[in-house]
C-alpha cells in the first residue's frame, strides 16, 4: 500500500479523512476536510474524490462533502451493536412509553460512551446527544455506568486526567469521580442531575450480556425536578429483559453454529 513521505498508508490518511465529520458537523468543504485531518489541501481533495468515487463519502448541491450512504450501509452490516439494538428496541419503546423523555442506550469507545440508539419526544426536556453523538465518559450518566464496569486500566487512565465537567454539578475532582463509580457498582445505577444542563437529570444502568458482561448502558433524560431516582426500578427492569433476549440471541446462535459443523 502506498505511503506518504511521512510513511503513513493511503489507507491510514483515507481513515483520518473520514474522522473529520462528526455528528455536529456532518457536512464539510474540502478546505474544512484538510484542516480538520491535517493534511495538505490537494492530499485531502484526492481522497476526498476517491472516497466519493467508491460511496464512502458524496457530494452536496454546494459541493460540501458528507459521509456516504454505502459506509452507513457497511456499518450497519457489521457493526457488532446490531443484535444489541435489535434487543434493546422493545424495551426501549416500553420504557419511553413510560417516562415521555428521552431513552438511550450507549456503548463504551475508549474513552467516551457512543449512543447507539435514542428514542425521544417532540416536548421532551433539552438533551444534547443523539445517535452517533460522543459524550466523554465522565460526563455523563450512561459513561459513568460503563466506567464503572470498563477494565481497571480505563478507569485509573480516566481518574488520572484533569476532568472537565460540563456544569457546576459535574465531576471536578478524581476523589468525586472515584466515590461516584464506587455508587453506581454498589446501587446499579446512575443519578446525575444537572451534570449536562442545569434543567435535566441523566439516569443510567448497566446492562448485561448473556455471560453476565456489561456490554452497554440503558438511560434516560428526565427534567431536573428531583424525581429522577423514582425510574431507577423501570430501567433496571428493562435492562434485565435486554440482557434476557442477549442470552436467547447468543445462544441460538451458538445452536446454529454448532448444527453448520455437524
Amino acid at each position: 500500500m502506498a505511503r506518504s513521505a511521512t510513511g503513513e498508508s493511503v489507507l491510514t490518511r483515507a481513515v483520518r479523512v473520514l474522522d473529520a465529520f462528526s455528528a455536529e458537523e456532518p457536512a464539510l468543504t474540502v478546505g474544512e476536510v484538510a484542516r480538520r485531518s491535517g493534511l495538505h489541501v490537494a492530499t485531502a481533495s484526492r481522497l476526498v474524490a476517491e472516497l466519493v468515487r467508491h460511496g464512502l463519502l458524496e457530494r452536496g448541491p454546494g459541493r460540501e462533502v458528507r459521509i456516504g450512504v454505502r459506509l452507513w450501509e457497511l456499518g450497519a452490516r457489521a457493526s457488532p451493536t446490531v443484535s444489541l439494538r435489535e434487543a434493546a428496541m422493545p424495551f426501549v419503546e416500553d420504557v419511553h412509553a413510560v417516562v415521555g423523555h428521552h431513552v438511550q442506550l450507549g456503548v463504551r469507545d475508549g474513552d467516551e460512551v457512543i449512543f447507539v440508539e435514542r428514542v425521544s419526544a417532540r416536548d421532551a426536556v433539552i438533551n444534547f446527544t443523539r445517535i452517533a453523538g460522543r459524550l466523554p465518559l465522565a460526563t455523563s450518566s450512561s459513561g459513568l455506568v460503563l466506567l464503572a464496569y470498563a477494565p481497571l486500566p480505563v478507569q485509573e487512565g480516566l481518574l488520572a486526567q484533569p476532568l472537565q465537567p460540563v456544569t457546576a454539578a459535574g465531576f471536578g475532582t478524581s476523589a468525586q469521580l472515584r466515590s461516584a463509580l464506587a455508587d453506581v457498582r454498589r446501587t446499579q445505577a446512575a443519578v446525575l442531575p444537572g451534570h449536562q444542563h442545569p434543567d435535566a437529570t441523566g439516569i443510567a444502568v448497566p446492562v448485561r450480556d448473556g455471560a453476565g458482561q456489561v456490554v452497554a448502558a440503558l438511560s434516560v433524560i428526565v427534567p431536573n425536578d428531583g424525581r429522577a431516582a423514582e425510574l431507577v426500578p423501570l430501567l433496571l427492569t428493562a435492562a434485565r429483559g435486554i440482557g434476557r433476549s442477549l442470552g436467547r440471541s447468543a445462544a441460538s446462535a451458538d445452536g446454529a453454529g454448532r448444527r453448520d459443523r455437524t
